[in-house]
């Protein structure tokens, strides 16, 4: 292929996957608007505590989409149909067990779980009740993700994009319903969600009934599953790494933050943090829009094509983070008012300055996103494994408890940036010993 036809590849899957993938964020995006024009502060409080859970189920539906879907796209480029049937039922099957232990947690222990991640009594009973319900829609989140990705790897990212799209829209009309016509409260936010991955496994039906996919469930062995089971979920694991990360940052920020400024400092790290759920969701649909480029690429030995698509995705990336920080620097009084339905002046003034010092580092995530894809997508899953645990838990944890130390609220805000910069460093340094590498090998050989 020429250059031409790798960029017309890379604007198709990118733009369908960046536009569903923000609509996919906005889940919780309508949640947090509508809780705090219905709830108030601690609605955006009990949201904010009960985030992490929601990122652990949709963490690990994209593990097993984007670990099963990778490895199925590299099978077709090298025309090995069984073996990828073989690993969508592997995929299912991984996907149906992991979703029963989130509604048994649902079941019984969504009490247990609100208090663990901080809810005092203020806030008790609203964070139980959105932990439950959304646990017990796991087994719908899950499926959607799995699904997403399989049918984008199989060649209609356009309909990935419309159900994604879809069930954002769905959640956002039920969210209003839910909570001002019909006086729902917190449960009616919650149901507004659980629901949104339902219309979208409705779009998607279609392709299935008309029999236009080519990845099918077939009886598969136990020891056949095992044995696809250890590449699927290391080929997925920097997006579980990713999205588990983020919400265990959350968890640590809203302790920090609570020691800080109170349930006033959650509710305005709630902002911040859930419209940078939103900013990161284009960079994850750059990635996964490239993601089966590269891997069909890589699986037909297309080492050119494989650095054109991640050149454009780099790039791609630059332009968003320009765009997302001005809009964020000089809006950021508006967008903190959009949330704050109280006119709280406190939670406006630290939502303020959250916003401008937070996204300082938007370039650098970007860039540790789409090389942990293109890491993963060329079958050399550790540097992508480094970048998500780096990013995840080993610099950033220590760095928010040191920077808030020395700094205050503002440590907490620059933890992210200068743990992003960080590993975008050592990213890049992978990145090119790798290419040095292959350059090295081409010669001798």
């Amino acid at each position: 292929m020429n250059n031409k036809t790798y960029f017309f590849q890379f604007f198709q899957y990118a733009s369908f996957n960046v536009l569903g993938m923000l609509g996919l964020s906005c889940y919780i995006l309508a949640d947090t608007f509508f809780i705090s024009k219905g709830l108030g502060a601690n609605g955006l409080a009990a949201l904010n505590l009960a985030i992490p859970v929601y990122s652990f189920i949709h963490g690990s539906g994209l593990m097993l989409g984007i670990g099963g879907g990778t490895k199925y796209a590299i099978l077709n480029g090298k025309e090995i149909r069984d073996l990828a049937d073989e690993t969508f039922t592997a995929a299912a099957k991984l996907t149906a067990a992991l979703s029963i232990f989130f509604v048994l947690l649902g079941i019984f222990f969504s009490g247990a779980a609100a208090r663990f991640l901080g809810a005092d009594d203020a806030v008790f009973h609203m964070t139980k009740t959105y932990l439950q319900v959304i646990l017990l829609f796991a087994p719908m989140f899950m499926l959607n993700n799995l699904l997403l990705c399989f049918v984008r790897n199989d060649g209609a990212p356009h309909l990935a994009m419309a159900a994604m799209l879809g069930g954002s829209l769905s959640n956002i009309v039920l969210d209003y319903v839910f909570i001002f016509p019909l006086n729902m409260g917190i449960f009616g936010a919650v149901l507004a969600t659980g629901l949104a991955p339902v219309v979208s496994l409705m779009i998607l039906s279609p392709f299935f009934i008309r029999k236009q996919n080519r990845f099918h469930f077939i009886k598969s062995r136990l020891s056949s599953t095992c044995a696809l089971a250890s590449g699927i979920l290391s080929s997925g694991l920097p997006s579980l790494v990713t999205e588990v990360s983020s919400g265990i940052v959350i968890i640590v920020f809203n302790i920090i933050i609570l020691k800080l400024q109170g349930n006033i400092g959650i509710a305005a790290y709630g902002v911040v943090a859930n419209l940078s759920l939103v900013v990161i969701a284009i960079y994850t649909g750059i990635a996964q829009g490239v993601q089966p480029i590269l891997a069909n690429c890589h699986g037909v030995g297309d080492r050119a094509g494989v650095h054109v698509v991640l050149r454009y995705a780099l790039i791609a990336a630059a332009a968003v983070s320009a765009v997302v920080y001005a809009g964020v620097f000089f809006g950021a009084e508006q967008i903190a008012k959009i949330f704050n339905s109280g006119h709280n002046a406190l939670l406006q003034a630290i939502a303020v300055r959250g916003l401008k010092l937070y996204f300082t580092g938007c370039l650098f995530a970007g860039v540790n996103i789409i090389l942990s894809v293109y890491f993963t997508s060329t079958e050399v899953p550790r540097p992508a494994h480094v970048i998500s645990l780096l990013r995840g838990f080993v610099i950033i944890l220590p760095m928010a408890f040191l920077l808030s130390a020395a700094f205050g609220i503002d440590g907490v805000w620059c933890a992210f940036p200068a743990t992003e910069l960080m590993v975008s460093v050592i990213g890049f340094a992978w990145y090119f010993n790798k290419k040095r590498r292959s350059k090295l090998l081409r010669r001798r050989v």
